[in-house]
């Protein structure tokens, strides 16, 4: 058994908890659902918020064809860019209003996601978007929402969180409640054949974190764990693949489906440090957050190993590690082989690639600390615990 963050023993997985998901969508073909969703929620003049490369794709056109088809007059928002920052979000809101939009729809990656979800709080919660870091903030429900993720990896389509960088403090701010989860989420694995390598890659490093991190959890539970550990064994067997051959249909669905359970393990479990690490890095440095957390995690296996590593024992059975001998050794397989993974699909082995310097560490160390995701790691962060971290991954 691990221990919490207080030295006392983890939650226990049969405690009671709750469970929250979007209505689901899945499946090859599944993406026209996403209309009749928005018009069954009553959406009649909705935005659709995007991006300028999924503008490029079909899928863009054949989602305002097949609103105007169905008699709904949709606008767009298309300039959201990843990492979105708080001024993307004004600027989406601006468009809802001007619009007269009563519902959302997103097409597009976590990035495109997160956007429409902030979009939502300000039309129903008023204000700044950064006005709503924290847990629970939000208080007046949000207007209905679809999302249609073109990625396998956010998680944000089934997720409470919405990420979002604050420029001025050069951080991404973490905002969660139950609010924040869509109303619908249509996920077909069509969409992804459009994805470049270099995303599919990022998004399943970032769907990999998501299953280790809510494996661990403080906040975990016997539903979060077997999505968890199914996810990780999709991730591991077809990411490489997927990132290969973007038309392997079968990779596809794997991966979607992998992205999905690990989705609805995180939004319910929450995360860890290599989250709480990753974000001020993203916002600091402006990289993708796939990317920061594959170099980030194989450190925070080994740092929280110190006092959950059993539970790294049944992570690295779910991807055929072997699993005999001492725990911390196993935990050590366990990040070593994340590592290898990661390099085999082009991500760096440092941050420094990504712009992170020596000079940033204090700063990073000091948001980290401050970021919620960190509240449900399993081992107590201390400052110089983090920073060390921060330190080992240059």
């Amino acid at each position: 058994m691990g221990v919490s963050r207080d030295g006392g023993p983890r939650p226990a997985t049969n405690r009671v908890a709750k469970f929250h998901t979007p209505e689901i969508v899945v499946g090859p073909g599944s993406f026209p659902e996403a209309v009749a969703a928005a018009a069954g929620l009553g959406v009649r003049r909705p935005l659709v918020v995007s991006d300028r490369r999924l503008q490029a794709t079909p899928w863009y056109g054949q989602l305002l064809d097949d609103l105007r088809a169905e008699g709904l007059e949709p606008a767009s928002y298309v300039d959201v860019t990843p990492n979105p920052r708080a001024g993307e979000v004004t600027d989406g809101f601006a468009a809802y209003r001007a619009h007269g939009a009563d519902g959302l729809l997103a097409l597009g990656g976590g990035s495109v996601i997160d956007t429409a979800k902030g979009v939502a709080v300000l039309a129903s919660n008023g204000g700044l978007i950064l006005e709503y870091e924290g847990i629970d903030r939000v208080r007046r429900p949000l207007p209905p929402l679809v999302a249609i993720p073109t990625t396998a990896g956010s998680g944000a389509d089934v997720s409470q969180f919405c990420i979002i960088n604050d420029p001025d403090r050069r951080t991404k701010i973490t905002i969660i409640g139950r609010t924040l989860v869509p109303n619908v989420t249509v996920i077909d694995p069509t969409l992804l054949t459009t994805a470049p390598a270099e995303v599919t890659a990022q998004a399943g490093m970032d769907t990999l974190t998501h299953c280790v991190e809510a494996y661990v959890s403080l906040a975990h539970g016997r539903l979060t764990d077997s999505l968890a550990l199914e996810s990780l064994t999709g991730v591991w067997n077809n990411l490489e693949r997927l990132v290969d051959d973007p038309a392997d249909r079968a990779a596809g669905e794997e991966m979607a489906l992998a992205s999905l359970r690990a989705g609805m393990a995180f939004t319910n479990a929450i995360l860890g440090a290599a989250h709480a690490m990753s974000h001020p890095v993203g916002g600091h440095c402006d990289a993708p957050h796939g990317t920061i957390n594959s170099v980030l995690l194989p450190h925070v296996i080994r740092y929280n190993a110190t006092v959950c590593a059993d539970d790294f024992v049944s992570l690295a059975e779910a991807v055929g590690i072997e699993s005999s001998g001492d725990p911390q050794s196993v935990a050590d397989r366990l990040a070593d082989a994340v590592a290898r993974l990661a390099n085999r699909v082009g991500m760096p082995e440092t941050l420094t690639p990504l712009g992170v310097r020596s000079d940033d560490l204090d700063l990073l160390t000091r948001h980290a600390l401050a970021d919620s995701c960190m509240i449900t790691n399993p081992r107590r962060p201390e400052e110089s615990g983090i920073l060390d971290l921060y330190r080992q991954a240059l």
